[in-house]
């Protein structure tokens, strides 16, 4: 059985006293929950005085992004080793925002699984498709380049802990959500890959994640899927209700 993971990634929002007083809110909403790894992702300025007040909780701590050199002549980058001395477990690698906005490559998102893996840290891989290659029936194509590139030569002990999010990129941040099926389609086929590119015990094993617009209204749904492991949630984890409820899922018998 794969562990749920509902992880909030929280973009550029949230000063310190704001993102202290949204977990100190989360934490006994989701005290009672552990069936469901918590995952929260802040700014960089913010994991700290974060890693203080979830410390002794069941919430653990994510890094939005990182630098793949442990250290160096890297002005203003943050690496791995120093992700983890702030007490994060896992790193965001590969988001559409920083793939669109920034230019990155799979080859740059390789190289930070790497840097990752390498300092124990767990990874969530994010890939997706625009509304243009999926119109143009190029998902598959997109999924399956971002996936072969992206976890290139990282092993299958390494994949243990490799969490995939899969995130059109049509439905961030659009209020347009996948439907139940096309969720469950392209987690189906990224299980398929990856167990071909490894075997059926890394395949079953490995997490996909749903990220583009999830919400209290239809977390539930999604997480019916057999092949939906939880979520990477962006606006409605700002919210520590919203959150609360995601994290609390029901799924429909």
């Amino acid at each position: 059985m794969r562990k749920p993971m509902i992880a909030g990634n929280w973009k550029l929002h949230k000063t310190l006293e704001e993102s202290s007083s949204l977990v100190a809110e989360l934490i006994p909403a989701v005290a009672d929950n552990q069936n469901v790894d918590i995952v929260v992702a802040p700014v960089y300025t913010a994991l700290g005085k974060v890693a203080e007040t979830i410390n002794g909780s069941n919430i653990k701590l994510a890094a939005q992004n990182c630098y793949p050199e442990p250290q160096g002549a890297f002005t203003g980058e943050v690496s791995p080793p120093l992700l983890k001395d702030v007490g994060c477990q896992y790193v965001i690698i590969g988001h559409s925002e920083r793939r669109q906005l920034f230019g990155e490559s799979d080859e740059q998102v390789n190289s930070k699984a790497h840097a990752l893996a390498e300092a124990n840290l767990g990874i969530i891989l994010c890939i997706g498709e625009t509304l243009e290659e999926r119109e143009t029936d190029q998902m598959f194509d997109v999924l399956r380049r971002q996936i072969r590139l992206g976890l290139k030569k990282l092993s299958a002990e390494q994949m243990a802990g490799v969490v995939i999010a899969y995130e059109p990129v049509w439905a961030i941040g659009t209020g347009k959500t996948a439907s139940d099926e096309q969720a469950q389609e392209a987690h189906a086929f990224i299980r398929a890959l990856v167990t071909e590119l490894y075997d059926e015990q890394t395949g079953n094993a490995t997490r996909i994640l749903y990220g583009g617009s999830v919400k209290p209204g239809n977390v539930d749904s999604l997480m019916s899927q057999p092949d939906v492991d939880g979520a990477l949630v962006g606006g409605a984890s700002l919210k520590s209700e919203d959150f609360a409820r995601i994290v609390n899922f029901q799924p429909i018998a």
